[in-house]
Order: structure tokens, then C-alpha cells, then sequence
């Protein structure tokens, strides 16, 4: 498993290294002659040195945006190393420098990606994770059972359940359940498994106290699963009150210095994105022009932060007669009126045009918005904008969802997007709140160039 991950980054890190290197010969008319260049790979090592001092082999349990941010200091450190040996003993300081600080900037999406392929390919063939003991066979522990085998890169594979209920003996998606919590000593004791989860959130205080000190205290480590689900933060942190056992997490997303930094990175990624894009942005208008009459801009009433009333900016995707269009085919169709009702899309909607489809499977009909950033109405990753009429399917989230600007890219559109039912849309959106950091937002938009590359979910 950790060979796998080291080639990996190994791959990863000498594509930085060359990446660094064809772009400072691009700006630079002297350039830097490749063989010298290849004589700093010996550097490598210390790569891997100083991602294992920050937990990442194997790094089962840490989440995307952690081992994002763990591999981005860990980069940095190693770069840093590079670069101070460059000006103690390099002639040509500044141009080894510029390469290799055009290599870290590289090896943070490169690790993202390489990682992603490695991870995916170990979970295929069953070499990613570590075995683990559920005590609790109830609900909970079913939950448990079915958020860790649907996902398998988190890491823990359920491989025996243990609950005192002998009417619940049997199995679960192919996990035994065996009767009597005390078993689980014995298998701590044999070392096969050094993990135990504790999924047991309505059972008695004493009876838990008795088994997490007489039977998960055998294990190398153990987790419990409190009575707070629903209610998830990736920043989520234990605090000791004077021997009460609490849990607490930052509102990270409504903190005033993190709004004004979100907001700095959103100007700023915003104009250089539209300076970049700007010849799309021709090619797509002129496209849209000779494929059907009618503007170029669609604009559409969504909340914004506060429920503040915006209008959204995208490329036109649908005839400009699609209002009367949709009352007629939701009038005519009941099956289309409930899918309508349920997601406020058509999975088949003849409303839309040829350049219309192409440019809603690639997510190039939103690229417009990037103005809506640059104004202030949206961020770059953020929860989905909606419309009035979708406040109430958020029943008492919307309060939380109205606290912050909603994104041109988010959790949803990373996570099947139009494929995800409502309810899932909804908890994705509180989780990116919840759970808000500069990490988690890189974690989206690296995502998001791989769906939108993919087309997943999209129509």
C-alpha cells in the first residue's frame, strides 16, 4: 500500500520538478541547461522524508483537504531546503530559484492528482484501508457499516460487528454480527485488528464507560461515534471541561478575517480568470449567435448572501421562448412536472439548444459568472445559489445557508451534481459551511477540473 503511494508522489514531485523547469525557459531567454538541473533530483528524498514526518504514509484516515494542506507545507519545507542550498552554492541562483518556486506552486495540484490515482487504484484492488471492530450492531452501527463500505477511501473496513442483542446476530452487507461486546478483548489481544469504533450512542452510561475501558482500550486506537449525527465538521475537535468529554468547532466560513481573505482570493483568481478565459468567451458568443436567435447572456434570480435578491450571469443555453416551453411540457407530462418538482431540472430538456448542451456538459454556459464574483454576488466555491421557491426544501438550514455567498462551484457540483437527490444537495451544502477552510476550497476547484473534464452529472 505505502509502495504504492511513494510512486505516486515520487511522480508527482519530479513532475513539479520539470514543470518548474520548461516554464522558467519559457520567460527566461538564457534558461537553465537541463543536465544541471537533473542534478537536484538527489533532492527527492526529502520529499518523501518530510511527507512521512507529517503522517501522510499511508494517511488513511486523514481527510482530502488535510492531506492537502499537510502535503502543501510539507512541499513548501522541502523547496525551501532546495532554494536555501541554491544560494549557498549555485552560480545562477535566481533562475534556479524561480524553477523551483514555479515547482511547488506545481506539486500542489499534482500531488491532489496523483494521490486521487493512487487511492483509487489501492481501493480497486483491495490494498487500501485498515480492518476495524464495530461495537454496535443497532442502527447506528448499520450507518457506520454503510458510510464505510460506500466509501471506501475513508479508510476503515468493517470486518466484525459485536452487540449484546442476541435477536441481531446474523450479518450486515456481508459483515458478521456476533453476539456479547466481551469478545472484543480477545481480538484486540490477537493484534489482527487494532481498530474498534464504538457506534453505540443510546446504550447506557455505564454500560458504554465498561466497554470502551474493558474492551476498546485493547485496541491500538479507538473511536466513538457521539449522539450528534447530522452534525459534522471536518474541524470538529475534542475539548477536556474538567472531565467532561465536549466537542466543538469553529464557524470558520463566518469569521470576519476568513470572509475578507476568501473574498481577496476571489478578486483575484476572478480577473486572472477572465483575462485567461477571454478568448473563449468570444469563440462560445459567436457560437451561440449562429446557432439560434436571441442574446448572448441569460441573467437568473437567485439569493444570495442575507437572502439578498442577484442576478446570475451565464451563456444562453435555451431557445428564448423556454418559459412558455417548459409550462407547456409540465402541463402535458406529469412525469415531467415531478421530476421538475423534485430537482428544478430536466434531465432531457428540449429547451435547451445544440451549443446549449454542449455548453451545459462542459460548464462553459457559467463561465459569465465569474463577473458575478468579481461584483461580489458569488464566490468561487461556495453552497449552490437558489431560487425562492427552493427556501423551503432547506427548511431550517437555510438560516445557515444564508449566512454566506453561495459559489460558482461547490460541494454539490463536485459530488454528482444533477445525478444527487435534493437531500443530499441540502446536507452537502451545511457540510462545506460547517466544515469551511482554504483547503477544502482548493480541494473543490482541483475537483472541479476533473468533473467538469468529465462531464459527470451535468445536463
Amino acid at each position: 500500500m505505502i509502495a504504492g503511494l511513494l510512486l505516486g508522489d515520487l511522480f508527482a514531485v519530479m513532475a513539479s520538478f520539470c514543470s518548474g523547469f520548461f516554464l522558467e525557459n519559457l520567460i527566461d531567454i538564457e534558461g537553465i541547461n537541463f543536465k544541471s538541473f537533473v542534478t537536484y533530483w538527489p533532492y527527492l528524498p526529502a520529499f518523501i522524508v518530510m511527507l512521512s514526518l507529517l503522517n501522510l504514509y499511508p494517511g488513511i484516515t486523514l481527510s482530502t483537504p488535510e492531506k492537502l494542506r499537510r502535503f502543501t507545507v510539507a512541499s513548501f519545507l522541502a523547496h525551501a531546503g532546495i532554494i536555501l542550498s541554491l544560494f549557498i552554492g549555485a552560480k545562477r541562483f535566481d533562475q534556479y530559484q524561480t524553477a523551483f518556486l514555479f515547482s511547488w506552486v506545481f506539486s500542489i495540484p499534482l500531488f491532489f492528482y496523483c494521490r486521487t490515482v493512487s487511492e483509487s487504484l489501492l481501493v480497486r484492488y483491495r490494498l487500501w484501508g485498515i480492518p476495524a471492530v464495530i461495537f454496535g450492531a443497532g442502527k447506528t452501527g448499520k450507518l457506520v457499516v454503510d458510510r464505510l463500505l460506500d466509501n471506501l477511501k475513508i479508510g476503515y473496513i468493517p470486518v466484525l460487528l459485536l452487540d449484546d442483542n442476541p435477536l441481531l446476530a446474523g450479518e450486515y452487507r456481508g459483515v458478521p454480527i456476533v453476539t456479547g461486546t466481551n469478545y472484543g478483548s480477545f481480538i484486540a489481544s490477537s493484534g489482527e485488528v487494532q481498530t474498534a469504533i464504538i457506534a453505540m450512542p443510546g446504550v447506557e452510561h455505564k454500560r458504554l464507560t465498561e466497554i470502551i475501558v474493558r474492551q476498546a482500550m485493547g485496541f491500538r486506537r479507538y473511536l466513538i461515534i457521539p449522539d450528534v449525527i447530522g452534525i459534522s465538521s471536518l474541524w470538529m475537535a475534542v475539548q477536556d471541561l474538567n472531565g467532561i468529554l465536549g466537542l466543538f468547532t469553529d464557524q470558520e466560513l463566518l469569521e470576519p478575517r476568513n470572509i475578507a481573505i476568501k473574498r481577496l482570493l476571489d478578486i483575484v483568481l476572478s480577473v486572472i480568470g477572465m483575462i485567461l478565459l477571454s478568448p473563449f468567451f468570444i469563440v462560445i458568443a459567436l457560437l451561440i449567435k449562429l446557432d439560434s436567435p436571441g442574446p448572448i447572456f441569460y441573467s437568473h434570480h437567485r439569493l444570495g448572501k442575507n437572502g439578498k435578491p442577484i442576478e446570475i450571469l451565464k451563456f444562453r443555453s435555451m431557445y428564448t421562448n423556454s418559459a412558455q416551453m417548459l409550462e407547456t411540457l409540465l402541463r402535458d407530462n406529469p412525469e415531467l412536472q415531478t421530476e421538475w418538482q423534485a430537482n428544478f431540472k430536466l434531465k432531457n430538456d428540449p429547451r435547451i439548444t445544440r451549443v446549449g448542451a454542449f455548453l451545459r456538459k462542459t460548464s462553459l454556459d457559467e463561465l459569465p459568472q465569474l463577473w458575478n464574483i468579481l461584483k461580489g454576488d458569488l464566490s468561487l466555491v461556495g453552497p449552490r445559489p437558489i431560487i425562492d421557491n427552493e427556501v423551503e426544501k432547506y427548511g431550517d438550514n437555510y438560516w445557515l445557508l444564508s449566512k454566506v455567498k453561495p459559489g460558482l462551484s461547490g460541494l454539490w457540483q463536485v459530488s454528482g451534481r444533477s445525478e444527487t437527490d435534493y437531500e443530499q444537495r441540502v446536507a452537502l451544502d451545511v457540510y462545506y459551511i460547517q466544515s469551511w477552510s482554504l483547503w477544502l476550497d482548493l480541494y473543490i476547484l482541483l475537483k472541479t477540473i476533473v468533473v467538469v473534464l468529465k462531464g459527470d452529472g451535468a445536463y
